[in-house]
């Protein structure tokens, strides 16, 4: 009996190491090397570009989402090289590396570094106050300290910094331990509002028409079902490719992000999920297409890409801390790698508050501000920014909802995972920025954009 109960067990032992094996060498390789280039990259950001702890990241960002296998990961940061190693099970290593000026890249495999041909930007100058402006309404720092409470320690919502600007002049701002007025902060997808704003000015250079259509190399046969996807579309997530952020353990957006050399390659061989312009699906993968449209009008090269956006957009708004980072094909990855800190993405609030000018300069097209609040389709989506045009339903697949109901109905907004927001109320002359590590919906955002527009409408007039 004891014979026959021990060749069992040895059995049932084969058949699960054979099935752990299989799935280990499938879809759990997958996922694993997702794990580790998402803790690779992040932590190269933290610790070269941020210049924050990336221990501090570690366990506030991504360990929560791998609590099942973080007693196997292993993450080394070599300061000397620059770069980010992380392992699990002592297997599936991910290496992303800091290249200045373009950020991190992560690395597949053996192969090299594309060099960044000695590109070292220009600083840039900006407008604000070196100091940190502290609020002088205390109603104001009342918000403020509400938005950096924690009423629910299970849920932190971990807010970095926010800041807000009315009138065109930063009125107030606060930071978390650690960060600072200059500390570049992951927007995630508030890149996708800096990507539409590219595309923007490439319209008002004469290179682009939103009608046209996209101009990538694989769609180019008209017996393509691609063909007819135009750039308008891919900026308001009706291009009809699938909406790729899934519950699925690897997602169309993990896969290209973690697991693919040429990001805009593999989104444009992606089949369509519905006929183009008939129905909307969050789209990381026509972001990443229109940031190629990007590079190929910029002249092809990582470099050539980070120069025209430093020369047309970062420049001249004061942008002085903001990064774009690219794949390894010299893409820049606009579906949600740009780096900026809370005031240069308050800096990138205003001028779509200004209506696209800057100091007399006009940035953006005339209408183009217009243009990317205005709705797609039945949706609370606009070209490049979220709109407070539907309250009454909720975003497919996230659950979340459209709009803010408790603000004006012209309030529109970039939106960032774990919480980034820049949020631009023309009716009040008003942006406010907000930025965290908040690993579910709860980040107040909303309660603290109502707080100060209270706030405003209650204080005092000036002398």
């Amino acid at each position: 009996m004891a014979l026959r109960l021990l060749k069992t067990t040895l059995v049932i032992l084969f058949v699960f190491l054979l099935a752990a094996a299989i799935w280990i060498g499938t879809v759990g390789k997958n996922l694993f090397h997702t794990a580790t280039g998402s803790i690779s990259h992040s932590l190269c950001a933290t610790a070269f570009l941020s210049k924050l702890d990336p221990g501090r990241t570690f366990a506030e960002e991504q360990l929560p989402l791998m609590r099942s296998i973080g007693g196997a990961i292993h993450y080394e940061v070599d300061h000397a090289r620059r770069e980010v190693r992380t392992s699990v099970f002592g297997d599936f290593t991910a290496r992303a590396v800091y290249r200045e000026g373009l950020g991190c890249l992560l690395v597949h495999g053996d192969n090299a570094v594309p060099e960044a041909a000695g590109f070292k930007p220009a600083p840039i100058a900006g407008s604000y106050p070196a100091n940190i402006v502290e609020p002088a309404d205390p109603a104001i720092r009342r918000a403020l300290d509400r938005a950096f409470a924690e009423p629910d320690p299970a849920h932190p919502r971990l807010t970095k910094a926010v800041v807000v600007v009315h009138d065109g002049q930063l009125i107030a701002e606060r930071y978390a331990p650690g960060y600072g007025t200059d500390t570049p902060i992951w927007g995630h997808s508030l890149s996708k509002s800096v990507t539409s704003a590219l595309i923007g000015i490439l319209v008002r250079q004469g290179k682009l028409q939103l009608g046209q259509p996209a101009p990538i190399a694989a769609w180019r046969s008209p017996a393509d079902p691609h063909h007819t996807i135009t750039i308008d579309q891919l900026l308001r997530m009706d291009s009809g490719l699938p909406f790729d952020e899934t519950d699925d353990g690897i997602s169309p957006m993990t896969r290209m992000q973690f697991l693919e050399r040429d990001m805009a390659g593999y989104a444009a061989r992606m089949p369509l999920a519905h006929r183009p312009g008939t129905a909307w699906g969050y789209s990381n993968l026509g972001y990443v297409l229109a940031s190629r449209i990007v590079r190929d009008a910029a002249g092809g090269s990582a470099v050539d890409a980070e120069r025209f956006v430093r020369r047309e957009l970062f420049a001249p708004l004061g942008m002085r801390s903001a990064v774009i980072e690219t794949d390894a094909t010299g893409t820049p990855i606009g579906s949600g790698s740009v780096y900026a800190s809370a005031r240069d993405f308050a800096r990138f609030g205003q001028l779509y508050l200004d209506d696209g000018v800057v100091d007399g300069r006009r940035i953006l097209p005339e209408g183009w501000v217009d243009y990317s609040r205005s709705q797609t389709l039945d949706t609370g989506y606009g070209a490049g920014f979220w709109t407070n045009l539907v309250n009454s339903s909720r975003v497919p697949v996230w659950n979340a909802p459209w709009g803010m109901p408790q603000l004006p109905k012209d309030m529109y907004y970039a939106r960032g995972a774990l919480g980034q927001y820049v949020v631009i109320v023309p009716s009040e002359h008003l942006v406010v920025v907000r930025m965290g590590i908040s690993l579910d919906y709860g980040t107040g955002i909303e309660d603290l954009v109502a707080a100060v527009i209270d706030a405003l409408h209650h204080r005092p007039a000036r002398a």
